[in-house]
């Protein structure tokens, strides 16, 4: 039997969970739909809705619920992407900032149902985790610049050129 996911994110949307759901499972492979639970008689929807979704992106289980409108999604909680490269920092920024979609700042998105994204790539990662000071500090000041992370001018950041 799989091991269950102790701490699982729980999105509250309202009404469009199971498009969001869709849309998020078509964006990164390795995902997948999984329990479906619907309305019934006394539900809070209408009978056959959808009241919360389990699916899958990339291993990371989530569930995502049809709430209401009581309640909506603020950038103080994202989801962070590591890339391995530019191409798919450039398509993963394309798809989820499509349909409505806001780009903001330092590689971060709003997505068209108001989920803040961070798409980053590991080169990143590994450059402002080096030991050498200045070069953290102009990949971080190149950063600061960007709106979508550009790895050709993080790297001559961290090169000094």
């Amino acid at each position: 039997m799989a091991k269950i996911q102790k701490i699982t994110p729980f999105l509250w949307f309202d009404g469009n969970a199971e498009e969001a759901v869709s849309f998020y499972t078509s964006v990164f492979g390795n995902s997948k739909i999984g329990q479906v639970m619907r309305n019934g008689d006394n539900g809070p929807g209408p009978k056959g809705s959808v009241l919360v979704m389990d699916f899958e992106l990339e291993g990371q289980h989530l569930h995502a619920l049809n709430g209401g409108p009581m309640y909506k999604f603020t950038p103080a909680i994202s989801f962070m992407v590591l890339c391995d490269d530019q191409k798919e920092v450039d398509r993963l920024w394309s798809l989820l900032t499509a349909d409505g979609g806001k780009e903001v700042q330092c590689g971060w998105l709003e997505d068209k149902f108001g989920l803040s994204w961070q798409i980053v790539p590991n080169v990143f990662m590994e450059m402002i985790g080096d030991k050498d000071q200045a070069k953290v500090g102009r990949v971080m000041a190149a950063m600061m610049e960007m709106v979508k992370f550009d790895i050709k001018k993080l790297q001559a950041a961290y090169d000094g050129r």
